[in-house]
C-alpha cells in the first residue's frame, strides 16, 4: 500500500464534506484523510492504484490547490 502526501489549500470540514463523495469514489471510504491542524492542510491517501496527477485534478477541479509532497 502506497501513501500519497498532498500540500492543500483546504481549510474546514465543510470543504471535506463537498470533496467526501468525489474522494472516496477515487480512493474508497477510509482510505484519505486531512490534517487541517496542520499548516500544510495535509491530505494523506493509502491506495496501491491511485495516481497522484488524478488526485491533485480532482482537488484543483473542486478549486483548492494541491501539491504533491515528495519524501
Amino acid at each position: 500500500m502506497e501513501v500519497l502526501v498532498f500540500k492543500t489549500s483546504v481549510e474546514s470540514k465543510e470543504s471535506i464534506q463537498q470533496l467526501k463523495p468525489s474522494l472516496d469514489a477515487l480512493a474508497g471510504s477510509g482510505q484519505w484523510n486531512f490534517a487541517l491542524d496542520d499548516c500544510d492542510k495535509i491530505l494523506r491517501i493509502k491506495s496501491r492504484t491511485v495516481n497522484a496527477v488524478i488526485a491533485q485534478k480532482l482537488l484543483h477541479d473542486w478549486g483548492y490547490a494541491c501539491l504533491e509532497l515528495e519524501d
